[in-house]
């Protein structure tokens, strides 16, 4: 075929098109990360950018923290994974129940409370599944998929902040997480009143009456509104606190307002309300920083809250001006303490059916669950805000309960996937009351995960009777705690059990019994 002159001149034109469209490309791949939603690699890195793909987020947590997506940390598992998050926190705990009911969800949930309903597969996809067919490299131990299986042979979720007992033998700076209770003391006060020693309840009653005579202006013992029973629990011998509202007795489960230690811990509840050491409107407080501000503004002697309530609460006072520190009490203040732990973990994200890229969620919870991810979201980037340690845990560059410093900066709360372990490293800081107290909690620990298998269905009638009664003991118990007398607390107690009874407590216990007997064999 004859070529003619504007022949030529098409071909010229398109050479020179094309020209510009690679220059074009190479620009962007160099300054911008180009392709971000396929996961451009280069030199062993994500190139992202601002291709990258927007995911909605919700938390079901209306105290968490962090609530955008923005920070060293989320960026960095940007440009990782090439996901970005929309970021919406919960304003209360029945907002993800109306999204449910109502169908309008998320790309992604994270969540404690709501696991069983979103594990079904009309409103979550199953790992299993989008492993299979997008991550089949995504690799999951069988205890982790054992628990997390639901009837329908599918696991939806695998919960963040879990470990097994081999794993937890088997790293010895891994020390639990800051989900364990503490209580923290002014250090000046108890100075000024002798440095009265505190290695008992007794004792530390004691130091409260003190400190009531001597500061009338001052409360004795603020308590954060989430961490009000679980010091004290420990400290009676209660062992259904941390996981699970279940103990084992001979073999058998029972539920815990019918332990055989829980009338005592009542009657030393109601006590402290009684002599004023406690105030009635803390069971009323409209959110978990209330207790922070009596602490740390001087108005409070001892803050009950968690094991790194003094670290954080003189990191408060430090930043604020302020010229007192707090200590923390022993974490065994009676021979009668017990932590059992039956926990299987704290809160799990969820791919939703709404979600509108299955592949890249599936594929960001693989990063998040690799040993780069869960280091990133738990200790910072290495080497800007921590180095490893060969002993076993990271050297951090940071206080880590500076928290305006880690949630600034993203640390840990984008753990929508990792373990008790890093978390655990986290937790080691030596020289810190945290590291202190988390070290004397481990030593009288007991892991019992299956007690945290003991889980009804979310349309079962195990699980209608477990929120009526959970719901009930939440309103009476604070008539127990109010009571004007111990005649009254127990009589108070008395009818809160019957209630629970009267709303199918034994059939729920019968229900659990069978239950445990088969998930138990999960861990031989």
């Amino acid at each position: 075929m004859k070529r003619t002159k504007g022949h030529k001149v098409l071909v010229t034109t398109l050479a020179f098109v094309l020209v510009l469209m690679l220059l074009s490309a190479c620009s962007m791949d160099s300054n911008s990360g180009s392709n971000t939603n396929q996961g451009t690699e280069k030199n062993g890195k994500s190139s992202v950018g601002n291709g990258a793909e927007e995911l909605t987020l919700f938390i079901d947590a209306p105290w968490y923290p962090v609530k955008e997506w923005k920070g060293p940390i989320a960026e960095k598992i940007t440009e990782k994974t090439g996901v970005k998050l929309k970021v919406t926190v919960a304003t209360d705990d029945k907002q993800l129940p109306l999204m449910i009911a109502s169908g309008d969800l998320p790309d992604l949930v994270f969540t404690y409370g709501n696991v069983s309903r979103l594990s079904d597969s009309k409103l979550s996809y199953p790992w299993n599944e989008l492993i299979q067919k997008y991550a089949p490299d995504f690799k999951i131990d069988k205890t982790r998929i054992a628990i997390h299986t639901m009837d329908d042979g599918n696991f939806y979720t695998v919960r963040n902040s879990f470990a097994t007992q081999e794993e937890w033998a088997a790293n010895k700076y891994a020390l639990g997480n800051n989900g364990n209770p503490g209580i923290a003391v002014r250090e000046d006060i108890l100075k000024q009143l002798g440095n009265p020693p505190i290695k008992t309840l007794d004792d530390f009653v004691n130091v409260l009456g003190m400190v009531k005579a001597k500061y009338p202006d001052m409360v004795p013992l603020i308590m954060d509104k989430e961490w009000i029973e679980q010091y004290f629990l420990m400290q009676f011998g209660v062992d259904a606190t941390f996981g699970s509202p279940w103990f084992e007795q001979g073999g058998k489960v029972d539920f815990f307002i019918r332990h055989q230690k829980i009338k005592e811990y009542f009657k030393f509840m109601n006590k402290l309300y009684r002599d004023g050491y406690i105030m009635a409107e803390n069971f009323a407080h409209a959110n978990d920083k209330i207790d922070d501000q009596y602490a740390t503004s001087g108005k409070a002697f001892a803050h009950m809250y968690t094991v790194s309530v003094a670290d954080s609460d003189n990191a408060a006072v430090k930043r604020e001006g302020g010229a007192f520190t707090f200590k923390m009490l022993p974490s065994s203040l009676s021979s009668e303490t017990k932590v059992v732990s039956g926990g299987v973990g704290f809160a799990g994200t969820f791919i939703t059916k709404k979600n509108k890229n299955p592949e890249k969620s599936i594929k960001l919870l693989q990063y998040l669950a690799s040993d780069e991810g869960k280091k990133l979201t738990m200790f910072g980037i290495e080497n800007e805000h921590w180095t490893w340690n060969q002993e076993g845990y990271p050297n951090l560059k940071y206080d880590p309960n500076d928290a305006q410093f880690v949630e600034s900066n993203g640390i840990k709360w984008w753990y929508l996937y990792n373990d008790a372990i890093t978390e655990g490293q986290w937790s080691y800081v030596p020289g810190t009351m945290t590291t202190q107290t988390l070290t004397e909690i481990k030593s009288i620990t007991k892991y019992k995960p299956e007690l945290g298998l003991i889980q009804a269905g979310p349309d079962s009638k195990e699980r209608t009777m477990r929120t009526k009664i959970d719901e009930m003991i939440k309103n009476e118990k604070v008539k127990v705690y109010l009571a004007k007398s111990e005649e009254e607390a127990m009589a108070n107690y008395e009818n809160m059990v019957k209630n629970a009874e009267q709303l199918g407590l034994q059939k729920l216990v019968d229900w659990a019994n069978e239950t445990y007997q088969k998930r138990k064999d999960l861990f031989k």
